[in-house]
């Protein structure tokens, strides 16, 4: 009974910590009002020293009081530490496929992150560890780019020297890219560790992606809660809140950048698919009852045959334009064409005679090569060069594809895919065929795509 009574005690005291912790930091920002009441409190002996799921923010009774006799403000950064969590909802994603993981360079896709953390249920392999320490370095860069009273605390060394090889290439430094960046690094496990050490703020064990027995995408009410929260914020700090957005870093930055819209790029070729007939039974529209009915009453005649000919969507004829230019690296350009014949290389996206052309331009246009077939695209990828680097004109490459339509080079043309950075003149006019400008970069300039084109982020 005593046992309990005290379990009680301490459990509304932590209660109190965290309401205090919560009206300070609505004081100074008050955008956040809805995400720092989207908690309830709840004891916790096995977390150290709190952590949440998005739902609950659990704590350890003793640790939390020490943290607050310290320093309170440590209790206000944990608090918002996990309300950014939440925010760019880290607890969810598994950590990137591709270049980024794991440190030791191994591929990897996202089916391989999810097998790793069904099978590794202490959640320590490489990628994971990497995947934590990225989330916690961003939103520990918000906080301490945070001009409020409430969060401040000095950096230390580490944490400074950290922050300035991140920051060097100029970008927002969001989980994804700061978790491509250490991967880059190659860090042993003391340098590892010590960036663990420096980092570490909440318990992640809560976390949908560390539970081996539950599917991370499952849990999609409470990530539509908190992705409608994002939206919400992202609002009222472009309008009304702007002075606010100002004294909180990048926060705006790497809300815009969760929230964007993101394709499948499968799904997006088949605005440039056409529907007509290709030779090949049609099972789809065919009834074997007619078909096995006629031939039991025939012996060798069957009612009905299945038609020679089927109707299928798939693509013929689109132009590839690939921005050269010095902003847009080649390792970004090749990885869009490998995304691109990933796509086109599964036997049901084409016909059997295709008219691609691939061409790269910067100011002017340096190349077109024509793909007429899988075997032309996987040569053309095998021995892939680049030409350009210079400045950036989308204008000739549009005059290049409306010169190759005058000729006759395309006699159904879908469309054109730009692949670019978003810097550079775009035409005035409208071209008389669909046009995507592809983006496949975290951070990109879209502001002056015109109204006529599609806009993509390609995940």
């Amino acid at each position: 009974m005593e046992n309990m009574e005290t379990a009680g005690r301490l459990e509304l005291l932590g209660e109190k910590i965290w309401s205090a912790s919560r009206d300070e930091l609505y004081l100074g920002m008050r955008f956040l009002d809805v995400a720092l009441n989207s908690f309830v409190f709840q004891m916790d002996g096995e977390i150290s020293p709190f952590g949440t799921d998005g739902a609950v923010l659990y704590f350890h009774p003793r640790q939390l009081g020490g943290l607050y006799r310290q320093n309170r403000i440590l209790v206000n950064r944990g608090y918002l530490h996990m309300v950014y969590h939440c925010i760019f909802r880290h607890m969810w994603k598994l950590y990137p496929a591709g270049n980024g993981c794991p440190p030791d360079g191994k591929k990897c896709s996202r089916e391989d992150a999810r097998q790793d953390r069904v099978e590794d249920g202490n959640m320590q392999d490489a990628g994971t560890r990497l995947w934590n320490l990225s989330c916690d370095i961003a939103v520990e860069h918000l906080i301490d780019g945070n001009y409020h009273r409430s969060v401040r605390l000095s950096r230390s060394i580490l944490r400074r020297e950290t922050y300035r090889k991140l920051e060097a290439d100029g970008h927002t430094l969001h989980a994804e890219r700061i978790f491509r960046q250490l991967s880059a690094w190659n860090l042993d496990e003391k340098g590892l560790a010590k960036l663990e050490q420096e980092f570490y703020v909440d318990d992640h064990c809560r976390w949908a992606n560390h539970r081996p027995e539950q599917n991370p995408d499952t849990d999609s009410s409470l990530q539509k809660k908190w992705q409608d929260i994002d939206e919400q914020m992202e609002t009222d700090l472009e309008t009304f809140s702007k002075e606010a957005s100002e004294k909180n870093g990048d926060l705006l930055g790497q809300m815009k950048i969760e929230n964007r819209e993101k394709h499948d790029y499968r799904s997006f070729l088949k605005k440039f698919s056409v529907l007509r007939e290709e030779v090949g039974v049609d099972t789809e529209s065919f009834d074997y009852t007619f078909y096995s009915y006629g031939l039991s009453l025939y012996g060798n005649m069957p009612l009905i045959e299945p038609q020679e000919t089927k109707e299928v969507i798939k693509v013929e004829e689109f132009a590839v334009v690939i921005d050269t230019s010095m902003s847009c690296s080649g390792e970004l350009v090749r990885r869009f064409l490998e995304e691109t014949y990933d796509v086109l290389s599964q036997n049901e996206s084409f016909f059997r005679k295709i008219n691609v052309h691939i061409i790269q331009c910067d100011e002017t246009v340096r190349s077109d090569v024509k793909i007429s077939s899988e075997k032309d695209l996987q040569e053309y990828m095998d021995s892939l060069t680049l030409y350009g680097e210079g400045g950036t004109d989308f204008r000739p490459a549009f005059a290049y594809v409306d010169e190759m339509l005058r000729n006759g080079e395309f006699t159904d043309l879908r469309g054109l895919i730009y692949f670019t950075d978003g810097y550079g003149i775009y035409p005035q006019k409208v071209p008389g065929y669909q046009t995507a400008f592809v983006f496949m970069q975290e951070d990109y300039q879209d502001a002056d795509v015109p109204a006529w084109a599609i806009k993509l982020v390609v995940v």
